[in-house]
Formats: structure tokens, sequence, C-alpha cells
């Protein structure tokens, strides 16, 4: 366990090693941070920070292959006390809500200055969810658009949701009859009747509603 007397074990998760190098330049002038470990990628750290121990992992999120959402996933599945704070140019709500959903601690924008920064991690680690009030606002708009796109759904019969989630998936008018055991127009009839539910005049606008849920 660290002691208040010990430097806090920082990993960074990051595939430009520019930016990897910056960061590691930062925690070490700012004092208190020993960078114990440095990934291009989310396979590597997932098979090493776990034994390493961090007490905070800086993670990017447009990683090769494995992305570091998914690695979020992951490396909380192994180590559910580990404080991972999100550093990426992402400022989408999907991203930060993503984000947090998969176990981060908190999320921070490249740009951020190095005395947030620092804060920050200070801040995940007494348990807090380091956010710029930009990514908190983002976070309330982005969990009002899906109680919004639920509400819309919930004026469907089971039917109607049935069929519609076929085609977000991409199946043809007759294969949903096939699959649902009914006559090609009774399928029809449930499309018509989601549009006009829905307010929406498309397959595409239909699929939209359903997938923002």
């Amino acid at each position: 366990m660290r002691t208040p007397s010990k430097p806090v074990r920082i990993a960074i998760v990051e595939d430009q090693a520019r930016v990897a190098d910056s960061l590691g330049k930062l925690l070490g002038r700012a004092g208190g941070f020993e960078v114990v470990g440095s990934y291009a990628d989310g396979e590597t750290a997932l098979a090493e920070i776990p034994g390493l121990k961090p007490d905070v992992v800086l993670m990017d999120i447009g990683l090769p292959g494995m992305s570091g959402i998914e690695c979020v996933r992951s490396l909380k599945a192994a180590v559910p006390s580990l404080s991972i704070v999100m550093l990426t140019v992402y400022d989408e709500g999907e991203y930060l809500f993503n984000s947090l959903k998969a176990g981060a601690s908190g999320y921070l924008l490249k740009r951020t200055t190095g005395e947030k920064l620092v804060e920050a991690i200070h801040e995940a680690l007494l348990g807090g969810m380091p956010l710029t009030r930009q990514m908190a606002g983002k976070v309330v708009h982005y969990f009002q658009q899906q109680e919004a796109a639920a509400s819309e759904m919930a004026v469907l019969s089971r039917r109607e949701r049935e069929t519609l989630a076929l085609l977000a998936e991409g199946y043809r008018y007759k294969e949903i009859a096939d699959r649902l055991g009914i006559a090609n127009e009774t399928v029809r009839e449930y499309v018509r009747n989601t549009y006009r539910k829905l307010h929406v005049s498309s397959r595409t606008e239909a699929v939209v509603k359903y997938l923002k849920q």
C-alpha cells in the first residue's frame, strides 16, 4: 500500500511516443510521481499493469487494436480498485459516457494543463471523479438524451419493438416475417405504426432513434 512518503505510481497507456514522453516529463517536474510503466497498446498494458499495481493509470482512447475503453473494462475486471483517468482528444459525450460506464475514474482532454492534470490524479486517488465542468455537463446531457429515447420507445408495442430491433440489425421485411412467424403485411403494419409513433418517415430515422436508447 502506498504511504504519503512514497511517490504516486503512474502507468501511461498512450500510442504516441511524443505524448507519453511529455506526460512522463510533466509528472517528473511536478514531483511526487513515479512512472512505473508506459504502453503503446492496450493488449500489452492489460498483460502487465495488474502485476505492476500502479496507483493511477492515464489512458488514451484511440489505441491501435484494443481501444482504451475496452482496456479500461478489462483492467477494472482484473483490478477493481484501480483508478483510471482517461486522457484523450475526444470530447464527444458518447466516448465520455462509455468510458465512465467501463469503469474510468475520470475523463480529461489532452489539452488539459499540467496543473489540472496533477489535481485530477490526486482527486482520483481520493475516490473522486475528475471532470471539467464542460465534461460534467455532457454527462448530464447524454443521460437526458438516453432517457428521452427510452421514453419514445415506450410508446411502441412489444411486437413493434421486436420488428424495429430486427430492422436495426439489417433484416428485410420477409426475413422479419419469417423470424417472428407473421405475415409480410403484418410487418409492414408494425413498421407504419412505428414511424407514426416515433414521428419519423424512414427506416434510417427509426433505427437511429432505436440505437440511441
